[in-house]
Formats: structure tokens, C-alpha cells, sequence
């Protein structure tokens, strides 16, 4: 019989029981989030201290180091999946692009060769996802690309990406100083991005892995990652790969509902490939290349509210707050925290131990605080 359990942000001050401890189903959890009024600028702060950032989750060795990573025979270890990639892939700044999830855009075209995905509400419910492609040139179509939020800009930072997308929020455009990006919008629009002819706008707007490289050409961007980019997650080395299978308060999670309204997602874990396979809209998602298939789950919970009476969502991606990691069919409750505003998440267990991911994709999910009670996990059925 399949196990049904909730989660819910606890606020300021958790305890860890409310969000993994006892085996019964919290049908009624007190939770605590910020008004709607303050969500954007309430911290909730977390003790990672820094002797935790500099432990490593399971002792020395498990984790490949930024100085280990080292080309070998003309490969080297991506910064986006831990895996070995040809050099000139892994050495190259990758790109972020803004999709569609509106039904009439699918499917979604070159998110299978997305290493990570995240993905979070825009307006109206409806989701949007920033794909994080290094290996992109081959790609003849990519999109529908979709206009910029706020939030992604920040996304699109931590990777050291550049940014595509067609268009902005007028809350977003300030933003948009603080990352290379390339918009539809503007003049290299053109050579950015063409309209097919098989969908209406604004749901036909593609880009290309050609158009791309031209554009970042053009516009001077430079393809090497910056002299201080160390990465982003921490990576089990091969032979390494983590269980979560002692971690403390593990669930099963064979079964993860990410509890969005609109396209309803969910994903499913298969033992025989240890991938989570991604559904939405009552069916599996499938990007031009498949369905999609992911090894790892982060589901991230930010305080959020509406910039002031529109229907923008305001989402605070910067201030320390929860969520849960996901693997290989377990989940564990995590914290999250920024050591500068515009560097990397860093995700710590509930012993302030930095997590280590599974080589392989990544499926980033930003659910807004006052959400988090409408994730459920199923265990094995």
C-alpha cells in the first residue's frame, strides 16, 4: 500500500519532526509564512555554519573537488551534471533558456538535453521553465522561448550561463544588468530567434544552437566560465552513489508531487535506470527528444508574494529557507542558503552537512512557501 506523506514550510523557526519525523501523515501541520506583504523581503535565516560548508556531506573523497577537475583524453567533468563531457563542452559557458509550459507550445523543444531545469510559477499559475543546455549546437529548434522573471535572472547567475530569452516583465528588466543575456526583444532578436510557422504567437518564437553561438558572438559575450566560477553542486564521485538510504529522516519517494495547479506534475522513480520520469497534464512530459528523465529532485521553498496589485510574483530566490532533496527513490528535508546574493544555492541536510547530488540531470522545482503544504511524497507501491 502506497504511504501518503506532506511537507510544509515551517517558517523562521522549524523543527525538523514537522517537516520528516514520525512515520503517521500530518493531515494538519501549523505552518507559518510570511503576509503576502512581507514574504519578499522576510529573511528566514538558517545556522550554516561554516565549519558545514567546508565538511563534506560523508567524508572526505566522496565528492569531486573543483581541483580535481582535470581533461583527460579530451574530456573533462561537467560543472552542470558531474559527469564527463568533451572538453570544449565542459569548458564552455552553457545557456539558459526561457520556455513555455502553455499545452498549445508543446512539446518543448531541446529540453531532453537540458542538464537542469528549474522550474517555478509565473502568473496565473502557469509555469515556466529556464533550461540549462551546454551541449546545444546540434540543436536546430529550442523553445517556444518565453519572457524573463525576475527570479531566473538570479537562476541563470548561479551557473554562470547566458541567458536567453524573448522579451521581460517590467519588474524583471532592471535585473536583466546583472547577467549576460540575449533578448528577443532587442535589436540581436533577429539573429537570435525566428518564428516557426506551425504555432501561433506567442508560442512561436525558437532559437537554434547556430543562432545562439552567433548571437553570443555579436554581442561580445565571452564562452569561458569567469576565473572565479568553482561550480555549483557538489557531485558523488563514480562508484560513490549516494542513497540517502541512512541519511536522517529519509522517506521513500517513488512517487514526488511538486503540488503545481495548473499542469499538475509529478514524477515517477524507475529502479531499473534510477531516473525519476516527469508527467504533467495527466501524462508523461515529453520534449521532442522523449520523455524527460531526470537523477536528481531539489524542490526549493521561497517566500513569495505580488509585486504590488499585478499578477507578478515576486519570488525571494535569495534568503535562507527549506526544501528537500531527491534521489534514487528516497527524499531527505534540506535547507538552503546563498553566500552572496548573486552566487551559488548551497543545500544542506538537517545536519548542516552540504548535500551531494548523483551525477547526472537535475530538476529544480521553486515552490513558493505558502505552497509547500500541497507536496506529497508516495513511497514504493
Amino acid at each position: 500500500m502506497m504511504k501518503r506523506v506532506w511537507f510544509g514550510l515551517i517558517g523562521a523557526v522549524v523543527s525538523a519532526t514537522f517537516l520528516f519525523g514520525c512515520t503517521r501523515r500530518y493531515d494538519e501541520v501549523s505552518v507559518t509564512v510570511p503576509s503576502t506583504k512581507e514574504a519578499s523581503s522576510t529573511e528566514i535565516k538558517i545556522n550554516s555554519s561554516t565549519e558545514a560548508e567546508q565538511t563534506p556531506e560523508e567524508g572526505p573523497g566522496d565528492y569531486y573537488t573543483f581541483s580535481e577537475r582535470q581533461e583527460k583524453d579530451g574530456m573533462i567533468r561537467s560543472y552542470l551534471t558531474g559527469e564527463m563531457v568533451k572538453s570544449d563542452i565542459g569548458n564552455r559557458r552553457p545557456v539558459a533558456v526561457m520556455m513555455s509550459n502553455d499545452k498549445v507550445s508543446l512539446p518543448q523543444y531541446g529540453i531532453n538535453r537540458a542538464s537542469v531545469v528549474y522550474e517555478a510559477p509565473a502568473e496565473g499559475g502557469m509555469n515556466r521553465y529556464m533550461a540549462i543546455i551546454e551541449d546545444y549546437d546540434d540543436l536546430e529548434r529550442i523553445g517556444s522561448v518565453r519572457s524573463c522573471r525576475t527570479y531566473y535572472t538570479y537562476f541563470a547567475r548561479e551557473f554562470d550561463a547566458i541567458y536567453a530569452h524573448y522579451g521581460q516583465s517590467t519588474f524583471a528588466k532592471p535585473y536583466l544588468a546583472n547577467v549576460d543575456n540575449i533578448n528577443g526583444l532587442e535589436a540581436i532578436g533577429n539573429v537570435a530567434y525566428y518564428r516557426s510557422k506551425d504555432k501561433k504567437p506567442p508560442h512561436n518564437a525558437y532559437t537554434s544552437g547556430s543562432r545562439l553561438n552567433k548571437s553570443i558572438k555579436e554581442l561580445g559575450y565571452s564562452h569561458e566560465y569567469n576565473k572565479t566560477y568553482e561550480g555549483h553542486y557538489r557531485f558523488a564521485k563514480t562508484g560513490k552513489e549516494v542513497t540517502l538510504e541512512h541519511a536522517p529522516q529519509v522517506r521513500d519517494a517513488y512517487k514526488v508531487y511538486p503540488g503545481y495547479p495548473l499542469n499538475k506534475p509529478w514524477f515517477e522513480y524507475h529502479e531499473e535506470d534510477g531516473l525519476y520520469y516527469r508527467f504533467q497534464y495527466g501524462g508523461p512530459h515529453k520534449g521532442d527528444e522523449g520523455q524527460i528523465k531526470v537523477k536528481n529532485i531539489l524542490l526549493q521553498y521561497c517566500p513569495a508574494a505580488h509585486y504590488a496589485t499585478t499578477d507578478y510574483l515576486d519570488i525571494n530566490v535569495r534568503s535562507d529557507s527549506y526544501g528537500m532533496y531527491i534521489t534514487q527513490g528516497r527524499a531527505i528535508p534540506v535547507k538552503w542558503s546563498k553566500n552572496d546574493e548573486f552566487g551559488p544555492t548551497h543545500y544542506y541536510d538537517m545536519e548542516n552537512n552540504e548535500i551531494i547530488l548523483n551525477q547526472g540531470k537535475t530538476w529544480v522545482c521553486i515552490i513558493p512557501a505558502q505552497d509547500s503544504p500541497n507536496v506529497e511524497l508516495y513511497g514504493k507501491q
